[in-house]
């Protein structure tokens, strides 16, 4: 990393949230080799002033750091441990950054590996969606060795602005699962909401007016909300990749004898609205199982 906090930056992993992360680390004027495994992603990011790389292994080449942002923990594991992979070609900086939403048993496992061959590791998933993700407004909670977060935050403040340590590696996944399950049963809380005024006969902008102005407001209703209400379900954070968290947050507490009977209900609806097709759409889709239990699903 230069004097100036500007470095060189390796991005694997260039989906949604991805793109716009590199986005911004261009802007912040960080220089960033990106790959992906689609090639329309890496020309994406080659026109916004990245180069282009053709592994991860090249994408961390001569690299401060490097940075992976994935859908799952398989997908993290196999840029750690494959042949082209980081474990066995770290970036210059030696430093490791996976910012997915991953098992957090992994995580550790990935950090005692990496330790081991001299790279240092942090997870350091992170909250806000592709709003914040363009925005650079993201919340990074971090896990691993104090040092290696100090040498990272400069990357960091090129894409977010809630940048915490929040421990030792592994706590980075579990503060975002803690996240998740928050996220979730809020959903399912602003669904419960807008069914039982639907049924009625309450104004359903009025009644999202009323809730933001009191103690029931938050990012989801002020988000979420006109999409729920207009039945608009396109993409944003996929439902697919939200049961994916949820089943982290099950694994995990399962792991710890932590009993969640709110977090299963809720997943057991990210089930159902998979089952009907809806993983490919956002997070406010999960307003459709309400349709269909009450009979509005021709909306």
């Amino acid at each position: 990393m230069g004097r100036d906090g500007k470095g060189d930056v390796g991005f694997i992993g260039l989906g949604t949230m991805g793109r716009e992360m590199v986005r911004n680390l261009l802007g912040a004027g960080h220089r960033v080799r990106a790959f992906d495994i689609a090639a329309a992603a890496v020309e994406d990011a080659v026109a916004a002033g990245a180069v282009a790389a053709s592994s991860p292994a090249d994408a961390a080449h001569g690299c401060d750091l490097a940075i992976s942002m994935l859908p799952d923990t398989p997908h993290v594991e196999a840029v750690i441990y494959g042949a082209d992979g980081l474990l066995a070609a770290p970036p210059a900086g030696r430093l490791v950054v996976d910012m997915s939403t991953i098992s957090p048993v992994a995580v550790r496992r990935m950090h005692a590996d990496l330790a081991a061959a001299g790279t240092a590791f942090l997870d350091a998933p992170v909250s806000g969606g592709p709003v914040g993700a363009k925005n650079a407004t993201l919340s990074i909670m971090a896990g691993g060795d104090a040092d290696a977060f100090v040498r990272a935050r400069p990357v960091f403040e090129a894409m977010g602005t809630t940048i915490t340590h929040v421990g030792a590696p592994g706590a980075g996944q579990t503060v975002k699962l803690c996240n998740q399950l928050v996220c979730g049963l809020n959903i399912q809380a602003i669904c419960e909401a807008l069914a039982l005024g639907r049924a009625s006969g309450v104004d359903l902008e009025q009644l999202r007016h009323v809730l933001l102005g009191g103690s029931a407001a938050s990012w989801m209703l002020d988000k979420l909300g006109p999409a729920m209400i207009a039945g608009d379900a396109g993409a944003g954070f996929r439902i697919d990749l939200m049961f994916k968290d949820l089943r982290l947050v099950q694994e995990h507490a399962q792991a710890l004898s932590v009993p969640l009977p709110g977090t299963a209900l809720v997943t057991g609806q990210y089930v159902e609205a998979r089952a009907h097709g809806e993983g490919a759409n956002g997070n406010q889709a999960l307003f459709r199982v309400y349709d269909r239990m009450t009979n509005q699903a021709s909306r």
